[in-house]
């Protein structure tokens, strides 16, 4: 018999790797914790520092040869600076790439069992190498019966069986040593979240609604372009979608076309459809993946992907507002409440006079009443710097939030590509304006 290749989502393997991990983890903070015992503070943080690395390092080569959820919850984890220590999440960054396509035999398979009959019923060509592939899927290019280009969406087998075993080591693995910087609630806070999430992407019903009701929403907006949905030929694991192309982020240059003023225009359009989304539709396009965004010549963007959307509550959506009034007018007693009604700040301790002095205008500094130069933005550099001058105590008084967690990943995430575009712009009134038209006043 021919050998087959492995399939990484196989249940049994799967356990012992995940598992072996999480052994190897344990001996290794229970090593470090006798060690302790005898060693100076220097000498306890430096190899304290040495073993946070080891662990990263150790948990992204495992999950890299994984796809699945657990590879998809450790991308997310690599963003989560404020749960994770530093070390960890930076060895976790190299899963943001690291995907390689499963063998298309067993794509095949899925293709016909979700569409039902064979391939060829269905497709007149068939791209058997994927231009994408991820965590829970991979991507094909096809030409319908009809004649049409599009793309194919075709999910992994067994990724949604592994959820609740591939979550529950991950959360042991990070609740080792007190390896994190939150408390029990909030981290199965967050889990949860993510596993809302996670539930959603992995049904391709669901985001083919997503698609139409963005569509919908964004149809007087000609400028965004969001890919139709062919319902024939989608299912629970696959989906099909018009062939929508565009220029990649990396390529939107100078060189390739996009002058400043070009630039500027598309991202100011970017934040404008993301601000809409969250005040006044409250449902979300919550991954700023630079993949996920492709843009156009005439001044368009693509937008793709919609498994990851987020819906807001009306409450939440008040609070952001009231959250955001509050910090621009350098209220802090009112946005010190509001954070805690978000669960983003503890309630059982207090930040230290001054410290929203310090941390707000760094935070808002991206959102200017004048135009700010992304291309020399550092915020990013500001807030590492801001970190290190500021007492464990006082960032310990904040938490991360379930009900802010992914808002804030498209900010973060949309940060890095307006700074990617060069865009010169004053978004703080482009803010205000959105709000003012939010569904709840």
């Amino acid at each position: 018999m021919a050998k087959r290749i492995r399939n990484p989502l196989a249940g049994g393997g799967r356990l012992l790797k995940l598992t072996g991990m999480t052994t190897s983890i344990a001996t290794r903070v229970a090593t470090h914790q006798v060690k302790s015992w005898f060693q100076d503070d220097a000498l306890r943080e430096t190899n304290r520092e040495a073993l946070m690395r080891h662990i990263g390092r150790e948990v992204a080569a495992t999950l890299g040869e994984m796809k699945g959820a657990v590879m998809k919850v450790g991308q997310i984890a690599s963003q989560m600076q404020d749960i994770l220590p530093k070390e960890i999440s930076e060895q976790l960054a190299v899963l943001q790439n690291a995907s390689a396509p499963m063998p298309f035999h067993v794509i095949r398979r899925q293709l016909e069992t979700h569409l039902g009959g064979k391939l060829g019923d269905h497709f007149r060509e068939f791209s058997e190498t994927p231009f994408a592939a991820a965590s829970i899927g991979q991507v094909h290019d096809a030409v319908t019966r009809d004649g049409e280009s599009v793309v194919v969406k075709v999910q992994y087998p067994a990724v949604r069986s592994s959820i609740d075993s591939d979550m529950r080591h991950l959360k042991r693995i990070l609740r080792l040593g007190s390896l994190l910087k939150v408390n029990e609630a909030a981290l199965d806070s967050v889990f949860q979240e993510i596993r809302s999430r996670l539930n959603e992407e992995l049904d391709y019903h669901q985001e083919a609604r997503n698609l139409n009701h963005l569509r919908e929403f964004h149809r007087d907006q000609p400028w965004l372009v969001i890919p139709r949905v062919h319902a024939s030929l989608s299912g629970e694991a696959v989906l099909t979608l018009s062939r929508e192309d565009g220029v990649p982020l990396h390529q939107v240059n100078d060189e390739n076309g996009f002058d400043q003023p070009l630039r500027n225009l598309l991202g100011e359009r970017l934040f404008d459809a993301l601000a809409a989304e969250i005040f006044q539709l409250g449902t979300v396009h919550c991954d700023p993946h630079p993949g996920n965004f492709a843009f156009r010549r005439d001044g368009s963007i693509v937008m793709y992907d919609f498994g990851a959307v987020k819906q807001l509550s009306e409450e939440d959506i008040e609070l952001f507002g009231k959250v955001i009034n509050a910090a621009t007018r350098g209220d802090w007693e009112h946005l010190d409440a509001g954070l805690i009604e978000l669960g983003a700040r503890r309630p059982d301790s207090h930040p230290p006079p001054g410290f929203y002095d310090r941390w707000v205008p760094l935070i808002l500094s991206g959102f200017s009443p004048e135009p700010v130069n992304f291309a020399d933005a550092r915020v990013h550099l500001d807030i590492v710097e801001t970190v290190r001058k500021t007492p464990l105590s006082a960032l310990l008084t904040f938490q991360p939030s379930s009900r802010t967690l992914l808002v804030e990943r498209v900010v973060s995430g949309h940060y890095w590509t307006m700074k990617a575009l060069g865009v010169h712009s004053a978004f703080l009134p482009r803010l205000q304006s959105s709000m003012a038209m939010s569904k709840v006043g």
